[in-house]
């Protein structure tokens, strides 16, 4: 009776290792910073479903940590950087950045340490290439004593040393109350990890730095150590293409978006595209930009009085964006948006109306179909999504 047995205990053994496949083809974790003046505690480890566009009721897990406002994670996912966006008037008044080690198998989320930003209300943060080195953006909402970019040590354990080197620029001024001093929005490592690009929403200005990790101050001014942008623009975002060759740019105040030829170190501004669609549109503000997985799309959160996503298609042989789509976020004040690993979903934090959106997405034309679900979550700022 044995032999007989045994082609259906193969078969069995087939079907279980497919439902394990098909699960984790399917089953991602999704991590979600949050801001914690409110109802939420940090950071929370929530279960999506890639088929159904879902995330599940109740988190997995959560993290406690205040204001983790932008969260980065290593190459290898070993490790998580979160940057506590706390200043005055807030529970913690100092900024300060946050290291977390996950379980490569139950993605469980484990504190390392902390240090001080060296600046106020730290907004973003890069790792090098070469992981050696964090690169944060204290914005610092007051004008004293301002922005600043901070480089922060990395062990291969992942912790954290103080700071090793700042910088600060010259305000532009063109906007009396938001450009009185530096305001550093982003640091952005370029594809080939030779140069850093920081966005100074005060200073009107990218600037550029080389990049040399074997030094333990690794930024110097690079060969053309500033790109100039228009007055009162307020640059905030850097994205660059697959191929390296093209970037684009959002300018918050402005509510522009600036395409950029690009080689070793140096950029070429090519084009302004305005994201405001109506004349008299008093408070406008550019937010985060992604492509799409395949890269042929840009999507762009354009905050402000209308809060929505455009969507762009990308003309692979010079960079430049057509309009292809305005699409509500069905909320306030998009912070950040995430694509699922499938690419089918987008995942949306409307930081003041407190809810996560997730909405449908052709992957074929780009265009964002129906909303799929509608999360209550108190100030929602950004996603990371986990392998499985």
């Amino acid at each position: 009776m044995t032999p007989r047995l045994l082609p259906w205990l193969v078969l069995a053994s087939s079907l279980t290792a497919l439902s394990v496949q098909a699960k984790s083809m399917t089953d991602y974790d999704v991590l979600v910073g949050a801001y914690t003046a409110g109802a939420s505690e940090g950071i929370y480890r929530y279960g999506f479903n890639t088929q159904t566009g879902q995330l599940e009721a109740k988190p997995r897990q959560v993290i406690k940590s205040e204001n983790p406002s932008w969260l980065t994670l290593s190459k290898d996912q070993r490790h998580l950087f979160a940057v506590n966006e706390n200043g005055p008037g807030q529970t913690d008044v100092v900024g300060k950045v946050s290291s977390f080690s996950i379980d490569p198998k139950t993605h469980a989320v484990s504190f390392i340490n902390q240090i001080e930003s060296k600046g106020e209300e730290p907004t973003h943060s890069n790792l090098s290439l070469d992981g050696r080195f964090l690169f944060v953006a204290n914005y610092a909402v007051h004008p004293d004593p301002g922005g600043s970019l901070a480089v922060v040590p990395v062990g291969k354990d992942g912790k954290l040393s103080a700071v090793a080197q700042t910088a600060t620029h010259e305000a532009s001024k063109v906007n009396p109350e938001r450009q009185a001093s530096s305001h550093v929005h982003a640091a952005v490592p370029t594809p080939d990890g030779k140069y850093l690009v920081a966005m100074d929403l005060g200073a009107d200005k990218m600037f550029v730095f080389n990049y040399d990790g074997k030094e333990p101050q690794p930024l110097t001014p690079a060969k053309a150590p500033s790109v100039d942008l228009p007055p009162g623009s307020g640059p905030r975002h850097l994205l660059f293409s697959k191929d390296g060759k093209h970037a684009w740019l959002t300018m918050e105040m402005s509510a522009q978006v600036a395409v950029f030829d690009y080689h070793d170190g140096a950029f070429k501004r090519t084009a302004l595209v305005d994201l405001a669609n109506k004349e008299g549109q008093q408070y406008r503000a550019a937010g985060g930009l992604h492509t799409s997985p395949d890269g042929k799309f840009l999507y762009v959160a354009n905050r402000g009085e209308v809060n929505e996503l455009l969507v762009f298609s990308i003309n692979p042989s010079n960079g430049q964006l057509k309009e292809i789509q305005r699409r509500s976020v069905e909320g306030k004040e998009p912070r950040e948006f995430s694509f699922d690993p499938s690419g089918h979903f987008v995942l949306i934090a409307n930081q003041k109306s407190n809810q996560i959106v997730t909405v449908r997405v052709d992957p074929k034309t780009g265009v964002l179909g129906d909303t799929v679900q509608k999360v209550d979550f108190d100030s929602p700022s950004d996603f990371r999504f986990l392998k499985p």
